[in-house]
């Protein structure tokens, strides 16, 4: 039964979802502080939220159970990205689910803007009849310059494009194919703002983003533009933006968010040429549906199957990608574990390279995985894929990871190789069946073992009487052997014995067998 915890108002569709599955219990409390976030989060699987609660180091930090906080909308400028990534916290939001109402608010500004809708109201309500005054614009064939062209600028382009404009756009991360089956020209910034009658931001707020649009772009857009922002408050210099309207330098702008929400005492409200809207991008009632019944079902799907669908700090991975990786992934974490506990000195480096089947997987959740199995219960922060490479570069391990069809005497292989100054440990696993782990090399030591439950690792002279010697020690230890896997002797004629064993040594019985004179080494392994 996996306890999720809602804190903002979602709609009764998303609610309803979650209530009809059996394997789920929610919880609902809205307009909590964070003291009091912090009270109750310890409890929960997963955090639904919207915009009103605050997610923030100290309630992570409070968070013992969590996997997941989902946002239902597209903007987490209210979750600390960093500290949820260190907690390993997966953070998700639904970026498409309101993109439609978000892009048609949009065109609602471009096309107030244009005929002066809100003042003409105002003018009305006066007692006023000043059509003179209220001369507007057609936007039939003039430009529309879309800054983002991710889904909500993908929708609004077909709109504008229905209206007979023309349609340029800049985004970085985009390909050519993409501008042209949109029928969008790709420009660059300068291009994009220069050229624009009307310009429209869409991108997320980040820090090559932050007052993308400052007084240099004001500057030298036409001085008959208009700007609209319904997208994150912070992408345009609010002071800015206010000297460019009184000079005219532009001719108008729309805006539904801001760098202070609600914008109290922001000279931009004494003006006349800016139309405002309270933060209405996703404030529809089929938009608010539409996100909390996605960001419900994300939550559920990452919760029951691992798939973290619009995960902001995981790469994306499919349901059919997962599946066929995953018993890699648990290969290569029972890898990382056996080197975490074989190693004696700080790991530097790992590499993990996949041979066989196992390269026609994605390496990088795949490497991932061994850095969980290396680190998990060694530090006081949680480990796992979502943290795992950045806690490994924090403890100054290197990651390389590498993938070949060929095959080394198996279908698939896994080798997991970590490196002390001039040392190294390599691992190599299998999979029987495809899904039955086998650890089948240690070093130079070929030696097949099923890597489960308390496992003992010796090296040891290869002369008669030493197994025997281990068996006495652990019989009249009163240590049942399941299993015993022995290798074939080295060039220094020794060998490795592996060795399941019932339950757990203590201390002693583990130096007893150190003390065995033929024995260099014992390591127990607890899997």
């Amino acid at each position: 039964m996996y306890k999720i915890l809602i804190s903002d108002k979602l709609a009764e569709a998303g609610i309803n979802y979650l209530n009809d599955r059996d394997d789920i219990h929610i919880h609902i409390e809205t307009g909590l502080n964070e003291d009091g976030l912090c009270e109750i989060i310890g409890d929960f699987d997963a955090l639904l939220i919207r915009s009103d609660t605050k997610v923030t180091e100290k309630v992570l930090k409070a968070a013992s159970r969590l996997k997941v906080v989902g946002r239902a909308g597209i903007g987490v400028d209210n979750v600390d990205l960093a500290a949820a990534t260190e907690q390993g916290v997966i953070v998700m939001n639904t970026p498409d689910a309101n993109a439609t109402t978000t892009a048609e608010l949009a065109i609602a500004h471009l096309l107030s803007l244009s005929r002066h809708l809100p003042f003409a109201d105002r003018s009305i309500r006066a007692g006023k009849w000043e059509r003179s005054k209220l001369m507007g614009s057609e936007v039939a064939h003039k430009t529309l310059s879309i800054l983002g062209f991710g889904t909500i600028g993908r929708i609004v382009s077909q709109r504008a494009l229905g209206l007979g404009m023309q349609v340029i756009a800049y985004d970085p991360f985009v390909t050519p194919e993409i501008f042209e089956s949109y029928g969008v020209k790709p420009v660059d910034l300068d291009q994009l703002i220069e050229k624009a009658d009307y310009l429209t931001l869409h991108c997320p707020l980040i820090e090559k983003t932050k007052n993308i649009i400052g007084r240099n772009q004001l500057a030298r857009m036409k001085k008959s533009a208009m700007l609209i922002n319904c997208a994150r408050g912070g992408l345009i210099d609010e002071a800015a933006l206010y000297d460019a309207l009184v000079n005219n330098d532009i001719a108008g702008a729309a805006l539904d968010v801001y760098e202070h929400e609600p914008p109290v005492n922001s000279p931009l409200l004494t003006l006349d040429n800016i139309v405002f809207t309270p933060h209405l991008g996703a404030s529809t009632s089929e938009a608010q549906v539409a996100v909390s019944v996605e960001i419900a079902r994300q939550a559920v799907t990452y919760l029951t199957t691992g798939e973290a669908v619009n995960a902001l700090n995981l790469p994306r991975m499919s349901a059919e990608q997962l599946k066929k990786a995953s018993q890699f992934m648990r290969l290569a974490n029972i890898l990382g574990k056996v080197l975490a506990n074989l190693a004696t000195k700080p790991i530097e480096r790992v590499e993990v390279a996949l041979f066989g089947k196992a390269s026609e997987v994605e390496a990088r959740p795949v490497s991932v995985e061994a850095l969980v199995g290396l680190l998990a219960g060694k530090l006081s922060t949680p480990v796992n894929r979502v943290n795992a490479e950045k806690i490994a570069k924090r403890q100054g391990i290197a990651l390389v990871e590498s993938k070949t069809e060929e095959t080394h005497d198996y279908l698939s292989l896994v080798k997991v190789t970590g490196f002390c100054g001039d040392q190294s440990i390599s691992l190599s696993g299998t999979l029987l069946g495809e899904s039955h782990p086998r650890l089948v090399q240690v070093d130079r030591f070929e030696i097949e073992v099923v890597p489960e439950g308390t496992l003992i690792v010796t090296r040891h002279d290869d002369k008669p009487g030493v197994i025997s010697a281990i068996s006495a020690v652990l019989g009249n230890s009163n240590i049942n052997i399941t299993r015993m896997e022995v290798s074939a002797a080295d060039e220094e004629e020794r060998a490795m014995a592996v060795i399941s064993i019932s339950e757990p040594l203590t201390d002693e019985i583990l130096g007893q067998l150190c003390d065995v004179p033929a024995v260099c080494q014992a390591t127990q392994i607890i899997l």
